[in-house]
């Protein structure tokens, strides 16, 4: 039985804030786990992914209004 993703509630953070909570959660989580970042601030549509990207982590970024909601799956 799945479990649900841990969840990172980044929203009201500035750059690079959001990135390294998701820096340290990550470094803890196995190979295939999934966690989902929430982020207010616009700059973590860039860094979120390009993070992600870099470190062969999945990323898929969707937005809802103003909240930028990041499901991830570590690499």
């Amino acid at each position: 039985m799945p479990t649900e993703p841990e969840v990172i509630d980044a929203r009201g953070l500035k750059c690079p804030l959001p990135v390294l909570k998701l820096e340290k959660k990550l470094d803890g989580l196995a190979t295939g786990s999934a966690l989902t970042v929430l982020a207010s601030d616009p700059m973590a549509a860039i860094d979120i992914p390009l993070y992600c990207r870099q470190r062969g982590h999945a990323c898929e970024a969707s937005t809802e209004g103003d909240l930028l909601r990041f499901e991830i799956v570590a690499g």
